[in-house]
């Protein structure tokens, strides 16, 4: 991964190679303008790392309170629920798809796809399967719920590495993925009442969603490093050519099922989701370049530490805004969550191949 230049001229992009993630170009007003001066160095890092959180931040959080305003909301007279849940999905990659494009044509210069179109095909299956499995989650468990079961991606990531890629973890990277599933765990659970019906299981379909999103989350990282290893594919080409695949895919799903025609028929009922909906996926398409800004000047690890805060306070947010309630089991449960992900980020790094 390039880093941010030592000397005085402004730092270069980071190369397009094996080691490089990322080709991203700051907004103007982020790049120095040749000063000399430490003094103003530093400050125009504060400003960028500043840019950074904030956007993430910003985004991530607004992005949060949109999904669960299209997915939980009522809508008219007859409190009609949003039940669209792969249509929101397909949108959301064309948006996707038509950003990353922006940024190609502005940033980058025209280059020969070496990625086979087969490998963006199989990736798109994984990717957009996670993020179906997640939005249809939301319609049987609140938002808080959702946000902790995404934060559990080092499970799958570890599962998938040792078992796909071959790889050993240090022992802290076991201690925090357990913190993590435990927490995980005291938040799922729901004590049966002891009035009335008897409930005869405490995992419902709503969590059956978030392990498969989880599950699909770790195949497409998988699939993402096999391309920047062996391809050296830059992320924007990547995020280009997997929304474009998803949507293709779920094009012809949204056809075929006809879910499509009914979700016209819904926002001509309900004019109103249609802007929450264009800005739910803007701000992730937004979101994800202030991430990959973040990771190339600062480093994957003040990206977890940002992006982990980022959790915290929209759970808190989603608590406040739509009152959803969480006990004080659920309390511990989200406590040993963040401590786990936070000493993942802080302790639980870096993985040798066998």
């Amino acid at each position: 991964m390039a880093a941010p230049s030592q000397a005085e001229e402004p730092p270069p992009p980071p190369p397009r190679g094996k080691d490089s993630e990322f080709l991203v170009v700051p907004p103007p007003g982020l790049t120095e303008q040749g000063s000399g001066k430490n003094a103003d160095m530093f400050r125009n890092e504060r400003t960028r790392f500043i840019v950074c959180f904030l956007g993430v931040f910003v985004c991530y959080f607004y992005y949060g309170i949109l999904q669960e305003t299209i997915t939980r909301g009522k809508y008219g007279e007859k409190q009609e629920k949003f039940s669209y849940a792969t249509t929101l999905v397909f949108v959301q990659c064309i948006i996707n798809a038509i950003f990353a494009k922006l940024i190609i044509y502005v940033f980058e210069k025209p280059s020969p796809e070496r990625t086979p179109y087969w490998l963006y095909a199989a990736c798109s299956m994984s990717y957009l399967g996670a993020m179906v499995s997640s939005n249809s989650a939301l319609q049987y468990v609140s938002y808080p719920t959702q946000v902790l079961g995404k934060s559990c991606k080092p499970i799958p990531v570890m599962i998938l590495g040792v078992t796909i890629g071959k790889k050993r973890y240090p022992l802290a990277k076991y201690l925090c993925v357990l913190l993590i599933v435990i927490g995980v765990a005291l938040f799922m659970y729901k004590p049966q009442k002891g009035t009335g019906e008897t409930e005869h299981h405490s995992i419902g379909f709503g969590e059956f969603l978030l392990l498969l999103s989880l599950t699909l989350d770790g195949l497409t990282g998988v699939s993402q490093d096999n391309m920047r290893a062996n391809f050296q594919t830059g992320a924007n080409r990547m995020m280009l050519n997997v929304n474009l695949w998803s949507s293709l895919f779920l094009g012809i799903g949204v056809l075929c099922t006809g879910e499509i025609w009914e979700f016209l028929s819904f926002t001509e009922r309900h004019s109103s989701v249609i802007y929450n909906i264009f800005l739910f996926s803007l701000t992730s398409a937004l979101g994800q370049s202030f991430i990959f800004m973040t990771v190339v000047y600062f480093g994957p690890l003040t990206c977890s530490i940002i992006t982990t805060t980022r959790k915290f306070f929209t759970i808190l947010g989603s608590v406040l805004i739509f009152g959803n309630p969480i006990s004080f089991l659920q309390w511990i449960g989200t406590v040993l969550v963040f401590l786990g992900l936070g000493f993942d980020a802080k302790f639980g790094k870096g993985a040798k191949t066998k």
